[in-house]
């Protein structure tokens, strides 16, 4: 069966994540986005587990799996995923001698570098790969040339793209061909402009935990849902203080100062995974570039915010008759859409047909978007 899977998420444990973000609100949001296998996020914190205990199993059949997010040598993070919540717990015995504190933060940082992260959740029975690997901060490739520098002989299960790339821009990176991609949200609030933004469909042999363990272990991968990399807040060599976009070339020309304000200059994604190209691009499952409904409606009725009243009613419209998000932005028929909303259903034919003009993010400012012959 093919299971949509969102698996890089956040709880009220970790720093910068709304309040809302409770079991019962991202099992609905899931349901309502159309994720049959969402990540609980920072598992290693006691509290955090023992809220999502009573929603492990539940009446809407969201399939719950545990997963984490640490970070380590060089500020670099990795995402884990477990098969239960018995693994977490091995786990975070394992890292407890290297600094661990996760009873103070949902995702902790430990003394350990990536290899030895990996080498811990196989050790207790999980899959791991850095978490959204192109990206400038924290990403492996941010502090890291290659796979191997970070990881050493510990091999790992999957890369995780982040919001500012797609399957594209680690196609020509010899070392990542047999490796599979996922996509994966890294939501902070529940909105469902945040949840599911980016999601991987899988081919599981089973609706639980383990199948998608077993999926992901395979390179089950039918295809990646995501955001236009543009629209990610690094995907262009960018100033952090102006916001000015600058090539690379001169970016290090000006010793990665802006040459407008003096701002730190930051390393696009797209600049930095065509750096580390070597050979030519592998194949990959598809790629759908897609952008979350409520931000396709507020574009069409020209509002500001996808959590406006006149788009909500909009969104509510579309999902009672089709139930779920992501039939609406993937799977459903542009006539049936018309039928319901004739200027949103034409948006979504033109986002399905790649009418969009892209104004590229960088420096920390997320990109945007307009839709053409919408």
């Amino acid at each position: 069966m093919e299971l949509n899977t969102d698996l890089h998420l956040h709880s009220p444990y970790a720093r910068g994540v709304s309040p809302r973000m409770l079991p019962e609100t991202l099992i609905t949001a899931a349901v309502r986005k159309g994720i049959g296998a969402i990540g609980t996020g920072d598992a290693l914190h006691p509290a955090w587990r023992k809220a999502w205990q009573s929603h492990l199993e539940n009446d809407q059949g969201t399939i719950v799996v545990p997963t984490v997010e640490v970070q380590a040598e060089r500020r670099v993070h990795h995402l884990a995923v477990f098969p239960d919540f018995e693994a977490v717990e091995v786990f975070g015995d394992l890292l407890s001698p290297h600094g661990c504190r996760y009873e103070n933060d949902g995702r902790p940082h430990v003394r350990l570098d990536g290899g030895g992260v990996v080498a811990a959740v196989h050790e207790a029975g999980g899959l791991a790969g850095p978490a959204h690997a192109f990206t400038p901060w924290t990403g492996c490739f941010s502090a890291f040339s290659s796979i191997r520098d970070c990881y050493g002989d510990e091999p790992i299960d999957f890369l995780e793209l982040g919001l500012s790339a797609d399957s594209s821009y680690g196609a020509g990176i010899s070392e990542l061909h047999h490796i599979p991609f996922i996509s994966s949200s890294d939501a902070h609030s529940p909105e469902l402009h945040r949840i599911g933004r980016e999601f991987t469909r899988l081919e599981v042999h089973e609706a639980s935990a383990a199948g998608v363990l077993d999926g992901l272990r395979r390179g089950q991968v039918v295809m990646n849902i995501g955001l236009f990399p543009e629209e990610g807040k690094y995907n262009e060599t960018a100033c952090t203080r102006c916001g000015q976009h600058i090539s690379l070339s001169e970016a290090i020309e000006h010793r990665w100062r802006c040459p407008f304000d003096g701002g730190l200059l930051k390393k696009g994604v797209r600049d930095r995974a065509h750096e580390l190209w070597d050979d030519d691009p592998s194949p990959r499952p598809p790629y759908l570039h897609r952008i979350p409904l409520g931000e396709v409606i507020a574009v069409v009725l020209g509002v500001s915010s996808p959590n406006a009243r006149s788009v909500q009613v909009v969104h509510e419209s579309l999902l009672t008759r089709f139930s779920t998000e992501i039939a609406v932005l993937v799977d459903e028929p542009i006539e049936s859409l018309v039928r319901v909303h004739p200027a949103v259903g034409r948006a979504i034919g033109a986002l399905r047909e790649g009418l969009v003009t892209l104004h590229p993010g960088g420096g920390g400012r997320y990109g945007t978007f307009e839709l053409r012959n919408a």
